[in-house]
């Protein structure tokens, strides 16, 4: 049935969105302690709601490779934290920064408060690292 709709949609000139595996590389891992979990969020939910796609891998010194599955077509930004140890959800301070290594896609910047979806923003098949910045 989903080959004869897909079929349908090229005959009709039309390209349904299909879901690809998105590759995020977090850098600048300070501790192999714990986990790097990476959400791939929307507009609407970027960067502290219900982002609907997740990958994790276990943290190593330096940088580590995170596989998100299912990612459709669309606009989307990540945001990446290391859970040195194993606390999840990521906590923040009182004037609301992480407390453990965070970084967002194409290192938008927290500027008192969080980024921009815009500054963060990218398409399935474009390159996504994400250095992580740690709080003194």
């Amino acid at each position: 049935m989903k080959a004869g709709w897909i079929l349908g949609c090229a005959a009709l000139g039309v390209t349904p969105a299909l879901a690809a595996n998105l590759t995020v590389t977090v850098t600048g891992i300070r501790s192999n302690q714990g986990r790097i979990v990476v959400a791939i969020c929307d507009e609407a939910n970027f960067p502290k709601g219900a982002c609907p796609y997740h990958g994790e891998a276990p943290a190593r010194i330096g940088q580590v490779t995170v596989r998100v599955p299912g990612l459709p077509a669309g606009t989307w930004a990540a945001a990446v934290y290391h859970d040195e140890i194993g606390d999840q959800p990521i906590k923040y301070g009182l004037l609301g920064a992480p407390k453990q290594g965070f970084g967002f896609s194409r290192d938008a910047r927290m500027r008192f408060g969080p980024p921009r979806f815009a500054d963060a923003a990218f398409s399935p098949g474009d390159s996504v690292t994400v250095p992580l910045h740690y709080p003194r």
